[in-house]
């Protein structure tokens, strides 16, 4: 269900993976929560997939009694027979790792060949950037896995029609979406083994298993395989493997389930998609306040530790106060704002770079307004997004270090920030 909004709105798109991920899954979830989209996606497709192979369906159904989308090859005639001709099998996900034999209704299933076609194709605008990652990272998978190139990696996921169009269809909706910010849920591990072209292997299959390193899982006591590559491709390309920890994603403007051909027992065999619309100019987001006192170094030595403190990854700023400490002694605070995912890493600094003994850290939440960097007649500075559609510009103070006298600099501030200043 989706609710009228701007595709070109930089929204948060949260994925539910309930029962796993697959191409054909996540598909049909975006299509289901933004209807609008199916034209430019059919028309990629269509640019890619030849008439007499078959076309892209899209059918309501259900998956353990709860509606859902379900995106599908529709083989024509010849080609199906054909098709069914090498032996294909559809399982979990609608896709098994079988290589295919390349006669003339086959997709050749080398790396070099795919990425051609994606190269030479009449796609949307961002279409083939975007599909291309997504078979760059099952490529990088099967080479390293094979221990080959990239150009000599031939595809024992993505051999065939359907799991191309996959990648194709995924690659448009992306596209169409951009800009976004992208999450997932821990993803289910599944359990048994996969019929590959090497033999059985145990779920999850080496590519996916590659593909996802440093991505949450969950064991939820359900077997078989959950995420196939080309699933988990679309996951590299699109979500973060340790995402921050946010809140306020938004008002919820869109819904959509996408469901896979197997049905499990325990639970939905579905993708959700959740889409949230952020709608103001400010953004919510959690960071680590870390506070020391020191009473026992010199001023110059505080002024160095400061410096190196202040330009360490993930810290976001730091300031010092004058305090008085105990037995009454003068004491300078250290404030650090830092990022979560590298609270470790900067306390460590701190025990290095200083003579304290113990870091206060406090988690907080702090709005901050949309940034970004850019030139006035030849000078950066930045801008912000202010409530009510507003845009301030302030010059950076670098760019006013070799500008004598206080006067000029101001005079210099004032016409580079003005709104009629040259742009580079």
């Amino acid at each position: 269900m989706v609710q009228e909004t701007s595709t070109k709105t930089m929204l948060n798109l949260h994925l539910d993976a309930v029962g796993g991920m697959a191409g054909d899954m996540f598909v049909a979830a975006v299509l289901d929560a933004f209807p609008a989209l199916r034209p430019v996606m059919l028309a990629d497709v269509g640019a890619v997939l030849p008439a007499h192979i078959g076309k892209p369906v899209l059918e309501a159904g259900q998956s353990s009694g709860l509606r859902a989308l379900r995106f599908r090859l529709e083989w024509a005639e010849a080609a199906h027979e054909s098709h069914d001709d090498h032996g294909h099998s559809h399982g979990h996900h609608s896709h098994d790792h079988h290589s295919v034999p390349q006669g003339k209704d086959e997709v050749a299933s080398d790396y070099r060949s795919l990425r051609a076609r994606l190269e030479t194709a009449a796609l949307s605008e961002g279409t083939a950037a975007h599909a291309g990652a997504i078979l760059r990272i099952l490529a990088e998978a099967e080479a390293y896995i094979h221990g080959t190139s990239l150009d000599d990696v031939h595809f024992h996921e993505i051999g065939d029609w359907d799991s191309l169009m996959d990648v194709v269809a995924a690659g448009s909706l992306i596209a169409a979406l951009s800009p976004a910010q992208w999450s997932v849920s821990d993803l289910p591990r599944g359990s048994g083994l996969v019929s590959t072209q090497h033999g059985l292997l145990p779920v999850p299959a080496p590519a996916t298993a590659a593909i996802l390193e440093g991505f949450r899982w969950r064991d939820d006591g359900v077997a078989g395989e959950r995420v196939t590559p080309t699933g988990a491709a679309i996951l590299n390309h699109l979500c973060p493997s340790d995402p921050p920890r946010r809140t306020a994603l938004g008002r919820l403007i869109a819904t959509g389930t996408g469901a896979g051909t197997r049905e499990l027992k325990a639970l939905p065999n579905i993708v959700r998609l959740s889409a949230f619309d952020p709608g103001r100019a400010s953004e919510q987001e959690e960071i680590e306040v870390m506070c020391f006192d020191i009473d026992d170094m010199t001023g110059e030595e505080i002024a160095i530790s400061a410096d190196r403190l202040r330009t360490a990854d993930g810290v976001i700023d730091l300031s010092l106060m004058t305090i008085q400490g105990k037995k009454g002694r003068p004491a300078t605070q250290f404030q650090l704002l830092v990022r979560p995912d590298a609270s470790e890493q900067v306390s460590d600094l701190v025990f290095l770079e200083t003579s304290t003994l113990g870091v206060r850290i406090s988690l907080q939440q702090r709005r901050v307004l949309k940034r970004a960097n850019a030139l006035r007649g030849g000078r950066r500075v930045k801008t912000a997004e202010r409530p009510g559609g507003g845009v301030s510009t302030k010059i950076e103070a670098d760019e006013l270090v070799d500008i004598a006298g206080l006067e000029a600099r101001r005079d210099l501030a004032r016409r580079t920030e003005r709104d009629d200043a040259d742009d580079d």
